[in-house]
């Protein structure tokens, strides 16, 4: 964060009394940066052989961030958040009596799009600073997901070796955002861009457990991934 500060009080003060030309209806916006998936997981228990309780845990990952937004009025637009594929990898946490406990379970792909309806307060105004906030939809669609050998063999240790695979699979997901964003202006084309979205992403995991390519048993669970997403970047108006 501090460095993301530096970044804005430089380019602040290289852009000096630039007085760059307004948001106006009809311009189109394209922003384009890292973009950072936060996740702030709550996950329902995840009930094991043998008893043992775990939790889901999903980490962080940093994609190109591709963001085109449309003024339909001077203050106001409209935004598509795409990126590239982001990846996650999956951790179960021991709870109870494995407290303390974590293996690696497993990992996904995920693309969340999000529109959101934008409003920009000095939109039509000339000046270095356009600032804006936004509330949209998300539509998050999950791939590639995958079950890591750490779990495989644990759930074939607590099965006297009887499980010796398994698949996982996350339900899509729709949700609610809400975004707060900045734009800094360079020159009348150019602008070094924060952003910033919460996300509601809930999914339902299901974990197939096998036996020699046969189903021996599923554990199903909900989680709530409901992540803060970050974007550092450039923006171009055209």
């Amino acid at each position: 964060m501090n460095r993301i500060l530096t970044t804005v009080v430089a380019v602040v003060v290289a852009s000096g009394s630039v007085m760059a030309q307004a948001y106006e209806k009809g311009d189109w916006v394209l922003r384009a940066g890292a973009t950072t998936v936060d996740p702030q997981t709550d996950s329902d228990d995840i009930n094991l052989p043998g008893g043992l309780v775990a939790e889901a845990d999903v980490d962080s990952d940093t994609q190109l961030g591709i963001i085109p937004a449309y003024m339909f009025g001077d203050n106001w637009g409209v935004e598509v958040l795409a990126a590239t594929p982001f990846k996650h990898d999956i951790e179960a946490r021991g709870k109870g009596s494995i407290k303390g406990t974590n293996l690696d379970a497993g990992s996904t792909k995920h693309l969340p799009p999000t529109v959101s309806v934008q409003w920009y307060p000095l939109g039509g105004q000339s000046g270095r600073w356009q600032p804006y906030v936004g509330v949209g939809l998300n539509y998050t669609v999950f791939f590639d997901e995958d079950v890591d050998n750490e779990l495989v063999g644990l759930l074939g240790d607590l099965t006297s070796g009887t499980v010796n695979g398994a698949d996982l699979k996350l339900d899509d997901s729709w949700g609610l955002a809400a975004q707060a964003g900045l734009d800094v202006l360079i020159n009348d084309n150019w602008a070094f861009n924060v952003g910033v979205w919460y996300i509601d992403i809930d999914t339902t995991a299901e974990i197939t457990a096998k036996a020699d390519g046969v189903t021996a048993a599923k554990v199903k669970f909900d989680v709530d991934i409901d992540p803060w997403v970050y974007n550092v970047g450039i923006a171009y108006k055209f």
